[in-house]
């Protein structure tokens, strides 16, 4: 059941599938009880990021995701998570007003995001270390009766696509090679 649900794999621990919450631990050292659907951490705010959407949206019965620790420091990837659930991506793929050095989302389409915007709401604990506190409201989201958000929506992972030049606004990383003698090179 677990592939089922979460396709894109991740830094995860698959809990119970017919839970409502999802938990997305910053930098903090806390396990949930086994009463959420999934817990992990979020490193990057885009690939990370991603990962979170695609494997959300494609377990129906989420919808809220408590996002608590310490933001990441540079990448700042739970403010642009919450950016991302408030604000949606921009015609380039860019997170609207994430924080985050590289916010792009490549490897989504934009259905896959706006899925994610309905059918979630997010939990804003960031800041918040203090397990008791974290399970307390964790506690609190589980007992809110919830229906399912319909069938599961399966992101499909976008193919990257060829770069002509340097001029594109997406993330510099996604448009050069590095051969193995170190040579760089733009993508073909």
């Amino acid at each position: 059941m677990t592939e089922e649900y979460y396709p894109w794999g991740g830094d995860f621990t698959a809990v119970n599938p017919n839970k409502s919450v999802a938990v997305v631990l910053l930098n903090v050292d806390f396990v949930p009880k086994d009463t959420v659907a999934l817990y992990g951490r979020l490193k990057t705010e885009n690939i990370g990021i991603e990962k979170i959407i695609a494997n959300v949206i494609s377990n129906p019965h989420i919808r809220f995701v408590v996002l608590c620790g310490n933001d990441i420091r540079g990448h700042h990837s739970g403010r642009s998570l919450l950016c991302l659930h408030k604000n949606g991506i921009n015609e380039n793929h860019r997170v609207i007003d994430a924080p985050g050095a590289i916010p792009f989302i490549e490897n989504l389409s934009e259905d896959a995001v706006n899925r994610f915007q309905k059918q979630v709401e997010i939990v804003d604990l960031i800041g918040e270390t203090d397990s008791s506190v974290l399970q307390r409201k964790i506690d609190t989201i589980v007992e809110k009766e919830v229906e399912c958000f319909g069938d599961p929506f399966i992101a499909i992972q976008l193919k990257q696509s060829a770069y002509e030049d340097f001029s594109d606004k997406r993330a510099l990383h996604s448009k050069i090679i590095v051969n193995y003698m170190g040579n760089v090179k733009k993508r073909e």
